[in-house]
């Protein structure tokens, strides 16, 4: 085929490359694509485009070439001649056109790209852009191409180009009856994949299954793709069982999704979007997506299988697709050059997602509960890591509390529950929901009735450090909130005498040591014996929390221990003998208690024998 018949060879024109061009081809193939099967994406791109071109033209214009030739991509294979042809029925090209359009490698522009390319600062995606190349990472693959090509305009004559990636390409007439453009690849020994049918079917499949035009492989009647992009159809015209169906095909998840939303938007971009939350968090084992992101579509091509630009990293768990026509694009289609409108998308695309969920906290509540508790901490993070997002988040984050330890409030269900003089909203951190209820921190507000959000997760640490005030209520940690009277059961009971009590601080301190910074009474226990606080200038205790979970070594912080005078087990003690190991170890084990309600224990198992130590002198004294 590369000897084309004499007489259009005499009739032929070779053009000569610039010099640099090699190079940039070899760049091209080997530096801007990652997979070799990119290239049929890029033919069935400029397919594709030929095809809407056409299209739009015969809106106003029917003197064209053939106007009832179906508007369709056809692909052929040779598997013994490692032969492969894709021939489209779209506007085509004149000899002018293809010398323009096949032959911009010789530009200028190639000249600037290579010394752009010199420069390791540059963006070169922004040079790139000033030429289309997709076109030639066929020489990924081809040993030469020849491409023929009829314009639509009636009296056009055919026009061949033919290349191998080397120095030159030669334009000639061509033999050819109908409207399009043809494009004949001699594939390379290691290329010979490309002329199977099943491969090429595959390729189309991952990358061009929603190109809007019939796609046919061999001589197979029905097309290959799907032709009809679902998120490219009128919401109207889609059932609730095709939006499902599309998940599962998408995803491989045999659940359905939790919601979906549909977005077709002309302004302030234009683009269309069909995104879901999935029902767990969890992808599963045979999820066809292995990685977080959104299928990113031009056009109905498929440029960027997993982009994580379009939605803020708190909405990763989100799943679906994106097509906005007017994207553009660098030479491989494969990143997607930083412009405004990448921002503009996104701010559309997060905007509805979020309006999406608070609607279903709205009106669905049990169907919200089942996403928090699936995705609850993405949002959390939200929180923690986009201080100036964080407040679109605060009426989706939920919380148990000590009034309501089954159910989950918002912030806005625990205000309108506020006492009437309560000007701020609780909380208190620790490991896990029931050992927190236990906290002695908690005893005061219990008494009084007053609600506090309970905060058990890692990730709620974090988020404390981005949510500090909803509306004009300041959040406080109830360890540190500010008590001026005793509570009325603390008030009852009888007190041991203040010299016995001053003699039972300075035991506390003697066997204690440095691990406290002072010991001193509680006006706030009730039900428990002691409790930790934090000494003036220290780090606020969900800070200190933060260090464990991030520090490879973490230090004890050095607090103040609270005793409370009233507690029956400090009366007790003060009766057994100053001098006695067992007061010693009551002592140890009252603070590391306490460390241990507090999370900050670093090794609970070590009190194991100072426990078995207690019971053994209470049983002793027992027999006594």
């Amino acid at each position: 085929m590369a000897d084309a018949d004499q007489t259009a060879r005499t009739e032929s024109q070779s053009f000569h490359f610039k010099a640099e061009t090699k190079q940039l081809l070899n760049i091209l193939i080997h530096s801007l694509y990652k997979d070799r099967e990119v290239f049929l994406r890029e033919l069935l791109s400029n397919a594709s485009d030929a095809l809407n071109r056409l299209r739009f033209e015969m809106v106003t214009n029917q003197d064209v070439l053939d106007p009832a030739a179906e508007l369709a991509i056809h692909i052929r294979v040779d598997k013994d001649a490692r032969m492969l042809m894709i021939q489209d029925t779209g506007i085509g090209m004149t000899k002018e056109e293809v010398i323009e359009n096949l032959g911009t490698i010789a530009q200028s522009g190639a000249r600037k790209f290579l010394e752009a390319a010199k420069d390791k600062s540059a963006d070169l995606t922004q040079v790139i852009g000033q030429f289309g190349v997709g076109f030639y990472s066929v020489f990924m693959v081809a040993e030469w191409v020849r491409v023929t090509s009829r314009s639509y305009k009636p009296r056009a004559k055919a026009v061949s180009w033919y290349a191998t990636g080397e120095e030159d390409y030669e334009v000639s007439p061509a033999e050819m009856n109908e409207r399009g453009t043809k494009v004949e690849i001699q594939l390379k020994e290691d290329a010979a994949e490309f002329a199977d049918e099943y491969r090429i079917k595959n390729i189309i499949h991952k990358h061009s299954e929603y190109i809007g035009f019939p796609i046919y492989v061999g001589e197979e009647k029905q097309p290959v793709n799907k032709q009809t992009s679902i998120w490219r159809m009128s919401k109207q015209s889609v059932t609730a069982e095709q939006y499902k169906d599309f998940y599962k095909q998408l995803t491989l998840d045999f659940e359905d999704p939790l919601l979906n939303t549909h977005i077709v938007t002309d302004a302030p971009v234009q683009m269309y979007a069909l995104l879901y939350v999935p029902g767990k968090s969890d992808r599963g084992l045979f999820s066809l997506r292995r990685e977080d992101g959104l299928k990113l579509y031009s056009r109905n091509i498929l440029i960027d299988e997993y982009n994580k630009g379009l939605l803020p990293e708190h909405l990763r768990f989100v799943q679906g697709v994106v097509d906005s026509e007017d994207l553009p694009l660098n030479v491989s289609r494969e990143t997607v050059q930083a412009t405004g409108l990448m921002a503009r998308l996104k701010k559309v695309i997060t905007g509805q997602v979020m309006k999406e969920l608070e609607n279903l906290a709205k009106n669905d509540t049990e169907k919200y509960q089942t996403f928090w508790q699936e995705f609850g901490g993405y949002l959390k993070q939200g929180v923690a890591t986009n201080p100036t997002e964080g407040e679109s988040i605060y009426p989706l984050l939920r919380f148990k509390t000590n009034l309501h330890p089954e159910t989950w409030s918002s912030l806005e269900d625990y205000v309108s529950r506020m006492k009437p003089d309560q000007k701020e909203i609780y909380f208190i951190v620790g490991d896990d929901p029931r050992s927190v209820l236990r906290s002695p921190h908690l005893d005061y507000f219990q008494k009084q009735g007053t609600e506090v959000l309970l905060l058990t997760e890692p990730m709620d640490s974090f988020m404390l450090m981005g949510l500090r005030k909803y509306k004009d209520h300041e959040l406080k940690n109830v360890a540190q909130a500010e008590i001026s009277e005793q509570t009325e059961d603390a008030e009852k009971q009888e007190q041991m005498a203040e010299a016995d009590f001053s003699t039972l601080i300075e035991r506390f301190k003697q066997v204690l040591g440095e691990r406290v910074t002072d010991v001193r009474a509680s006006n706030r226990l009730s039900q428990s014996v002691a409790r930790l606080v934090d000494a003036d200038g220290s780090l606020n205790p969900e800070l200190q929390r933060v260090y464990k979970y991030l520090g490879k070594d973490y230090e004890i912080p050095k607090k103040i221990i609270e005793l409370n005078p009233s507690h029956s087990i400090l009366k007790k003690l003060l009766a057994t003998d100053p001098n006695s190991e067992l007061q010693t170890l009551v002592i140890e084990q009252i603070y590391e208690s306490a460390l241990l309600v507090e999370g900050l224990h670093p090794d609970p198992s070590s009190m194991t024998p100072r426990v078995q130590q207690i019971i053994e002198a209470a049983l002793n004294s027992g027999k006594a």
